[in-house]
């Protein structure tokens, strides 16, 4: 009730803020927006800045694809630090290294964009249009064209903010069911994008059992709008394939047989919100929520794809004399290119030491340019503090897994115990930690050779 009488107060602020705008015809495009830009930044009264703010975001939605790039060039050119003052405050801080002078210099640091993003968020509803204006930004960043290229300083402004506004504090989470509305249950559909959800049966099955649960943050300016979510499992074990947990006719677990939680598919829902992270706190309320309800539960795990593995493999088989082969016997790799092997029980298990094997050696080895795991999803379970527990041969038979995996799933299990521990080896010195089984499967993949080089980590 108070969110809907402030939303109309706000929305009747903006609309006589209009009748106070100037009616003058005004240019199209980007030079339109830009200008709206200025008028917002220069202007002092609430109700026409809210105007402003409002006109901006409809002109803005307007804009071709090559418009927008325009638009994020104008907002790096012409709405970056007051460069003169900046000078000045940096020349007198480094002259006096006073308080006062090193907060002038702070001030004038901060660019005018981020006042701007400030007061164009002042309006209701334009606050989930300014994550999606970051969505743009961040498909032309993509493309890793020049021009793109040099929007990083914007795209790094827009992830302050954000992040300020959408810091775990605002977040509240809540359980997914059978009662909830039913414009966020189609959202849980369409955002799903681990394990396709095929229409409402398929949710059902997935939220309404009693060893199902599903559960979302929402952020109080994207009504019903969930940003994250994870699909829950309470079983008797930990599985080791996603079929079963999915399928339409299974046995229902029931209460007093759980004993571990799976989370086997978190999805976030806006690409504006991106480098943003939340994940983990979801996964540990959930899992503190759960235990509290559920005491019997003792095990929490995750049912993890291995999304990057598949690229990383053939990237890898595509140079000549790749290191990360070495070893590998590339007559049995080669079975792995016939369409529909994992259906051959006789192919399938010539190829199993050899992935399995090689999966290992990508989960544990390859790096990206910051020395973490290459691997998202590895990256983000190991950064969280979980462990690399077990992979799982044929975990995944859907197409999806096969293209990005070779239907390869992992087991990342959270033991509240070691969660700090496991975090903070991960984040300073890059240790991963894993199963000595995990690690005893790099052998396999070389063709029972290893490396000289031992894999970091316990």
């Amino acid at each position: 009730m108070n969110v809907t009488f402030l939303q109309e107060l706000f929305a009747t602020i903006a609309e006589r803020g209009r009748e106070l705008l100037s009616t003058e015809p005004r240019d199209h495009g980007v030079a339109n927006v830009v200008g709206l830009c200025q008028a917002l930044l220069a202007g002092r009264g609430e109700a026409s800045g809210m105007a402003l703010a409002a006109e901006i975001t409809t002109a803005y939605q307007t804009l071709t694809v090559e418009e927008r790039q325009e638009f994020f060039t104008a907002l790096r050119d012409r709405f970056g630090p007051p460069r003169d003052r900046l000078r000045d405050a940096a020349a007198r801080y480094a002259a006096s290294g006073e308080r006062a002078d090193e907060r002038r210099l702070i001030e004038a640091a901060e660019p005018l964009r981020q006042e701007l993003l400030r007061r164009i968020n002042r309006v209701p509803g334009n606050t989930a249009m300014l994550v999606a204006m970051r969505a743009d930004l961040l498909a032309l960043l993509k493309q890793r064209s020049a021009p793109a290229a040099d929007l990083r300083d914007v795209d790094a402004d827009f992830e302050h903010l954000l992040g300020s506004w959408f810091n775990r504090g605002f977040l509240v989470m809540r359980r997914i069911d059978w009662h909830t509305p039913a414009a966020v249950l189609d959202r849980i559909i369409r955002y799903e994008q681990v394990h396709t959800i095929n229409g409402w049966d398929d949710l059902r099955r997935r939220i309404d059992p009693v060893d199902r649960r599903c559960y979302a943050f929402f952020h109080p300016a994207l009504v019903d709008e969930p940003l994250i979510f994870v699909e829950v499992a309470l079983t008797g074990e930990i599985p080791a394939a996603i079929a079963p947990l999915l399928a339409e006719q299974r046995a229902i677990v029931p209460a007093t047989e759980q004993t571990t939680a799976v989370f086997y598919s978190i999805s976030n829902t806006q690409l504006g919100l991106r480098g943003i992270s939340f994940g983990s706190f979801l996964i540990k309320q959930v899992a503190d929520e759960l235990s509290r309800e559920l005491p019997a539960l003792k095990t929490f795990v995750t049912l993890s794809p291995v999304p990057g593995f598949a690229p990383w493999l053939a990237a890898a088989r595509a140079q000549t004399a790749a290191e990360a082969l070495d070893g590998v016997d590339p007559e049995i790799l080669a079975l792995a290119d016939a369409p529909g092997w994992p259906a051959d029980p006789a192919r399938a298990e010539r190829l199993r030491d050899t992935l399995m094997g090689l999966a290992a050696q990508y989960l544990l080895e390859a790096k990206n340019r910051d020395g973490r795991a290459l691997d998202a999803v590895a990256r983000f379970h190991l950064g969280n503090g979980a462990r690399l527990e077990r992979l799982n041969w044929l975990g995944d038979l859907s197409d999806k897994g096969l293209r990005q995996s070779h239907d390869i799933m992992v087991n990342y299990p959270y033991a509240l115990a070691d969660i700090e521990k496991n975090h903070e080896a991960y984040s300073n010195q890059g240790v991963i930690a894993a199963a000595p089984s995990v690690r005893g499967l790099l052998r396999s993949g070389r063709g029972g050779r290893t490396r000289t080089r031992a894999a970091a980590g316990p």
